[in-house]
């Protein structure tokens, strides 16, 4: 499988077609720049400044307005510490009960289980009571108050999707209430909540005087007897959870908070999150609940660009604030093992022009014009790196870096190709002409001309056909171009 493997220890390459003056990567060569390898001190999670946001921020709501709003789309309240005031709100229009809309397709096809949270105090005329201010609120409705519908309430949640938990209340003195009809308000969540939180009294003036404001009575809550999983987004791996723990990892990129759990919305922070310049695309996050003083504050969504795992997740909170429903995703590259960490021909230095999962090709008259590199000091992340022109230096041809399989791509979606590419072998002067095609199946979709760099990210987006081919092309000895850390993620 390794064509034309060479080892160091024996190495011995005199004569050179192209550069007499430049000792050649296969010949070990010290390059002019070495590689800008990553640094992933002061990369950890920053948990002071995640915690210390969700003691500030008030992400908590209700019935507002006039029932049967459509539900907002899920809304980014902090990002890296910022409170934003952007985001969705609740549209004025009053559609009908069947046409809320809400994030992603119903799977449930049958009523689910529930059980009682907590009870209302009941209906007298100096009866008073609460109804439910807190995180995750998605809509409401009135239903039938000839009795206390509890039914009706449950199979209103059961309509939307991500409804785990609904507050059953009367409001009185409230003329927003479809059109008088009824008073008795079904609130829908998507977080579970417990009577401390039942502390929105009423006392608005929403009807004219002589009438008086509003009050709230028999407030009652209704949760599932059990919470559904999450679906797993497209172009990810769930890798574990639901734990009480969140990551403490290097690789961190930032984090944002949410307004309900919502792993679809933190997929697409992660795949929207400006690339890191040396760390490259977002390729794993950590979904989290916080509890503050047992009461759900906020939902954290904390990006790397180092996957991890569950041992790393050793954050159990601070204080006052509990981490829980922890869930860690790890983004699918549709290229396999884009770092070349599976070529290990070798201890210590060796190169070959292929191995199981990569193809390195010369044109005609070529010699080792693509090649792989066991050899720390080339790599950009690890031990191994792929290298565009003569690794022996003998031609000034460019080569073809390809993965040995097509990729495995879904026809019409969109991906990202993401690598980090070095052309600092040499020195300036050699390296001015580097360069290295794009190619989507066969067809160049861009050019780049580094000239003399160390390594940086470079990111395009494609649609693809399905079982796509994706090679680089460039290199011209001296001109030499190193690849590594290559991914194509699905948007």
């Amino acid at each position: 499988m390794f064509s034309k493997l060479l080892a160091c220890l024996s190495l011995a390459i005199t004569a050179s077609a192209v550069a007499t003056n430049i000792t050649p990567p296969a010949s070990r060569g010290l390059p002019f720049n070495p590689a800008s390898v990553v640094d992933l001190s002061g990369t950890t999670t920053d948990t002071d400044t995640i915690v210390s946001t969700a003691q500030t921020i008030d992400q908590k709501s209700g019935p507002n307005g006039a029932p049967d709003q459509p539900i907002p789309p899920t809304d980014v309240t902090a990002v890296d510490g910022q409170i934003t005031t952007t985001g969705a709100t609740n549209s004025t229009d009053v559609p009908t009960r069947r046409s809320i809309s809400h994030r992603g397709p119903t799977r449930r096809s049958s009523p689910r289980a529930y059980e009682l949270a907590f009870s209302g105090s009941g209906t007298g005329p100096n009866d008073r009571d609460a109804s439910i201010h807190g995180t995750a609120f998605l809509t409401f409705t009135t239903v039938n108050n000839a009795t206390y519908n509890i039914a009706d309430c449950e199979a209103f949640c059961d309509e939307i999707d991500s409804c785990v938990f609904v507050n059953l209340f009367y409001e009185h003195n409230n003329p927003h209430l479809d059109a008088g009809t009824s008073n008795l308000i079904c609130a829908a969540y998507a977080d579970v909540h417990t009577a401390a939180e039942k502390t929105s009294f009423g006392g608005q003036q929403l009807a004219p005087l002589p009438a008086e404001k509003t009050f709230i009575q028999d407030s009652s809550g209704f949760s599932l007897t059990s919470l559904v999983d999450p679906a797993t987004p497209e172009g990810y791996e769930l890798i574990f959870g639901p734990i009480n723990a969140a990551v403490n990892a290097p690789g961190y990129m930032g984090f944002a908070f949410l307004d309900r759990y919502d792993v679809q919305a933190c997929a697409e922070q992660c795949n929207t999150r400006g690339a890191d310049a040396q760390g490259g695309e977002c390729q794993f996050f950590n979904i989290w609940r916080a509890l503050v003083n047992g009461v759900p504050t906020t939902y954290t969504c904390a990006m790397y660009f180092i996957p991890t795992n569950a041992s790393t997740a050793d954050n159990f909170g601070q204080g006052n604030l509990l981490v829980t429903l922890s869930r860690g995703y790890q983004r699918i590259n549709a290229v396999i093992d884009g770092g070349f960490e599976g070529f290990t021909a070798c201890d210590e230095f060796c190169f070959a022009e292929s191995d199981a999962t990569w193809i390195g090709t010369s044109p005609p008259g070529g010699t080792l014009d693509a090649t792989l590199f066991f050899f720390q000091p080339f790599a950009h992340n690890g031990n191994a790196v792929a290298l565009l022109g003569s690794a022996t230096a003998e031609d000034a041809l460019a080569g073809t870096l390809t993965p040995a399989k097509p990729l495995n791509t879904l026809p019409g979606r969109q991906y990202s190709i993401g690598f980090f590419q070095s052309s600092s072998f040499s020195p300036p002067d050699e390296e001015a002409a580097a360069f290295v095609d794009v190619q989507w199946n066969g067809e160049t979709i861009a050019t780049i001309r580094p000239g003399f760099a160390n390594f940086e990210f470079f990111q395009f987006t494609v649609t693809a056909k399905g079982q796509d081919t994706l090679s680089f092309h460039g290199g011209a000895a001296p001109a030499w171009s190193f690849l590594d850390d290559i991914t194509v993620f699905e948007l």
